[in-house]
């Protein structure tokens, strides 16, 4: 298991330990622990949902988890949950499947992002939520995904492929999108990774093909190829830190910012100063950490857009 896996699965188990001092905090959140979203290919796919507890129609992020699409889970948003929902958002933090060694693994997670969105849309009277305000946010492999559905959930590419979801015939089109230290372009991560982790191609694997064989899989997987001024609808808060030794912050998140500002669409940065790569899943009410840092960006962002 590579370093960055590692460090996932330890802060795993970290955050089991505490969890339960983090429900404790949040009197005013109802939590709702693996609700199905759909089932895929025989795989039951499941949601952490945290939400207002006060009557009304509440705005919702949809929450998707990194690990190079291969590990992590709904926990990652066991803070930022409670933390968003105490304060109107409700967040839906979901699974999706990951990755297998030696198969081609695209779109499926895509297919799995695109049905939850469809799923709390079409749920949204029984969990009090806007079906007209929707949002995902995403770190890392997350954040491609998030940035991805939010460019292409409706794009033939990716529609059809489950018809009998319960919320199959619902758009998938979201109202803002936060990729934090995402990746949005595969052939080039595909090429940091040569040099930067040699024998752990993250992108490979996730494609199944190597980009010397055929780079059309990279191209059709990677948000920056759907940037494009007659589908500008979605907002966009871009996150990255000026640390990042896993995703290369000048060929990713600035690249994806310019061609998103080229095309119009409504646009901003935040930009963590000194952080690495693997830092959302940690506490949100640290002041000095680098999520806290983000909050307050981020929920003006919300307040705004959303």
């Amino acid at each position: 298991m590579n370093r960055y896996l590692k460090f996932i699965a330890l802060a795993g188990v970290f955050a089991w330990a505490i969890a339960g001092v983090a429900r404790a905090q949040t009197g005013e959140v109802e939590i709702r622990k693996g609700v199905e979203y759909a089932v895929h290919d025989g795989v039951c796919l499941t949601g952490d949902a945290y939400l207002p507890r006060a009557a009304g129609k509440h705005p919702v992020i949809v929450a998707i988890h990194g690990g190079g699409w291969q590990a992590g889970g709904p926990i990652g948003y066991q803070f930022w949950g409670p933390y968003l929902a105490q304060r109107g958002y409700a967040v839906f933090a979901v699974s999706y499947r990951l990755s297998k060694a030696g198969q081609k693994n695209f779109p499926e997670a895509l297919h799995d992002v695109r049905a939850a969105i469809q799923f709390v849309k079409g749920n949204a009277a029984d969990m009090r939520l806007d079906p007209e305000r929707v949002g995902v946010i995403g770190d890392s492999a997350g954040g491609h995904l998030a940035a991805l559905v939010a460019l292409a959930g409706d794009h033939p590419n990716f529609t059809g492929a489950y018809k009998s979801d319960p919320h199959a015939g619902l758009s998938a089109r979201v109202k803002v999108a936060i990729p934090v230290y995402g990746v949005f372009d595969l052939y080039q991560q595909w090429q940091h990774d040569l040099t930067s982790r040699p024998r752990d191609s993250i992108v490979e694997k996730h494609l199944g093909v190597s980009a010397i064989d055929d780079k059309r899989p990279y191209f059709d997987a990677s948000p920056l190829s759907y940037v494009s001024s007659k589908n500008n609808h979605t907002s966009f808060l871009v996150v990255w830190g000026t640390q990042d030794d896993i995703v290369d912050v000048e060929t990713q998140s600035k690249t994806f910012m310019l061609a998103l500002k080229q095309a119009s669409y409504f646009v901003r940065p935040v930009i963590v100063d000194g952080a690495p790569h693997f830092w959302v899943w940690d506490p949100v009410s640290e002041p000095e950490s680098h999520n806290g840092f983000l909050a307050p960006r981020l929920l003006r962002f919300l307040q705004q857009r959303l």
